[in-house]
């Protein structure tokens, strides 16, 4: 059962949606929301499922320099973190994913410290998209320019009722410079790509869905539950049999296809001598659900 629990801290309240999180746990939570970008880690039914939480509402989860090291530590934490089988972003600030960059922060910046800042961006990203768990992004709000960058790097998106979704970079005589020109690209095709960042046009979440940025689109309210509902598929699945599969996509998605078969027998190779697999087996003839331990 999903719940909304208010989180008050130093006079600011937070939306936290939670299922039956315990009070340790949620102590926890508030403990650490008062970082910009943290790491929540579910329990009881969600075990196998941590959410990375953005929460900088005076700049409507902009990113600067600060969020962007919390943000590059939460990715390093996890992803040696074997017992994690799904990752959500999510935000704790009310109708806003990640309003992009943080343009205030920006304009005081030298241009070598511009280059810096977005060469950062640009690995922090990287590292998103490399985690070999599956990512899901959770748009209940604007995901704007860098916000929406940083949203393709995760397998799948769902927005919710106030989903705002675009590149509107050109609008502001620049172009998306962490990987929205390619990224967008590839998930929905050169066309719809160009004519999105050309125009800047800004998304709901059903025309989101419509052109394939997002795999749900949420007809009322947020969609943490759904984005919940669809880790939850994953977590009875083969952990190494998800991360190979992982890998065997995003790198075949990037070569030819007889260069990509030759790469998915090389991750099917990997998971023939595992005892997850041997567990499946044992598990189907006994009529029986399968105990995955990650070996």
């Amino acid at each position: 059962m999903i719940t909304r629990t208010l989180l008050n801290i130093s006079g600011q309240s937070y939306r936290c949606h939670v299922s039956k999180l315990s009070v340790r746990a949620l102590q926890t939570t508030a403990a650490k929301a008062q970082k910009e970008c943290f790491v929540e880690e579910l329990e009881e039914e969600n075990t196998g499922i941590a959410v990375i939480n953005f929460n900088r509402p005076q700049t409507r989860n902009a990113i600067s320099r600060n969020f962007l090291d919390e943000f590059r530590e939460a990715i390093e934490g996890l992803r040696y973190h074997t017992k994690t089988r799904v990752v959500l972003i999510r935000s704790l600030v009310d109708k806003v994913f990640c309003s992009g960059a943080d343009l205030k922060e920006r304009a005081t910046m030298s241009s070598e410290e511009i280059s810096k800042f977005l060469n950062n961006l640009r690995h922090a990203y990287r590292g998103l998209e490399t985690l070999p768990m599956p990512t899901i992004a959770v748009i209940d709000g604007a995901a704007l320019g860098g916000g929406l960058e940083l949203a393709l790097c995760c397998d799948m998106r769902v927005a919710g009722e106030h989903a705002k979704i675009g590149l509107p970079e050109t609008k502001l005589a620049i172009i998306p410079g962490a990987g929205g020109t390619q990224r967008l690209m590839r998930v929905i095709g050169l066309g719809k790509a160009k004519e999105l960042i050309f125009t800047g046009r800004n998304l709901n979440g059903q025309q989101a869905l419509d052109l394939g940025i997002v795999n749900y689109a949420v007809k009322g309210g947020s969609s943490f539950p759904k984005a919940l509902e669809l880790a939850r598929e994953i977590l009875p699945t083969g952990p190494i049999a998800i991360r190979l599969a992982k890998l065997a996509i995003d790198r075949g998605s990037q070569v030819d296809l007889e260069s990509g078969l030759d790469f998915e027998k090389t991750c099917y190779d990997q998971v023939v001598p595992t005892e997850d697999r041997i567990e499946a087996l044992k598990a189907f003839s006994e009529k029986r659900s399968p105990v995955f331990k990650g070996r």
